[in-house]
């Protein structure tokens, strides 16, 4: 549809986690879909294959660290000087190292924490700053199920997206009067590598798909584990005018494995 080509003609976003998964479908669907992207990630061999793809013209990198506030600050303070005014924002870069809580180091507790709710609170702080000057603007983090159910050996990324996810609601809640929306994306299993690092093989395990009565994992209704893309697409339309009535909100995109209300 030539309405959707054109949706976000003109317009900048900042995507991080954009070298790889979620954070690249999202930043190819947005460029496909009109807007120059501001290309963040610490993954630089993924920037620059983006680059390559898209070209220049439409997709920048810049290789920054979400969990250095200073970085954060310098990079919004260069995309609007070079690129121009932010319209919307992207927080998808994040980290997972699995244990449980006993098992879990103090060094993964707190990297964790600083790039999966760190960086959202730095990023969306430095932009929303210049968004709420201009009255104009949309966030989008993208969470995860796991921070609305309790996952064994998932504690510290499960913790961390749920204060991702309040974060972003908080500042939907200030920001709502200067027109700037804040909403949450809530993947389940997507076929990233983040989640292949989780497998023993090239297939999701039966327990994924299933579920797993030893894990109190209930299975995915839908029978298949989400592809990067389906996650873009809910992103896309929450940065939308379409969705220009809607804040504050948290949309599960799992194939129903939480069975969330």
């Amino acid at each position: 549809m030539r309405v959707l080509e054109d949706q976000f003609a003109g317009r900048i976003a900042v995507v991080t986690g954009a070298g790889q998964g979620v954070g690249e479908a999202v930043t190819r669907l947005l460029v496909a879909r009109g807007a120059r992207v501001a290309a963040v990630d610490m993954h630089e061999a993924g920037l620059k294959s983006l680059v390559a793809d898209l070209g220049s013209r439409r997709v920048t990198a810049h290789r920054v660290d979400v969990a250095d506030a200073d970085a954060v600050r310098t990079l919004v303070d260069d995309v609007e000087q070079d690129l121009g005014p932010i319209h919307y924002l992207v927080n998808v870069a994040g980290v997972l190292r699995p244990a449980t809580v006993l098992e879990t180091a103090d060094e993964d507790w707190e990297r964790t924490m600083a790039v999966n709710a760190g960086g959202v609170f730095h990023m969306s702080r430095a932009a929303a700053r210049r968004m709420a000057r201009r009255r104009a603007g949309a966030v989008v983090t993208v969470g995860s199920n796991a921070a609305g159910v309790p996952r064994t050996a998932m504690a510290a990324y499960a913790a961390s997206k749920a204060a991702a996810a309040h974060v972003t609601r908080c500042l939907g809640l200030e920001l709502a009067r200067s027109g700037v929306r804040c909403n949450i994306v809530s993947p389940g299993s997507t076929d990233t590598a983040m989640q292949r690092g989780l497998w023993d093989g090239d297939e999701p395990p039966a327990s994924v798909l299933d579920g797993d009565p030893e894990s109190y994992r209930v299975g995915i209704p839908l029978g298949r584990i989400a592809d990067p893309r389906d996650i873009a697409e809910a992103v896309a339309f929450l940065l939308s005018d379409r969705a220009r009535h809607i804040t504050m909100q948290d949309l599960y995109v799992d194939g129903g494995a939480t069975l969330h209300v």
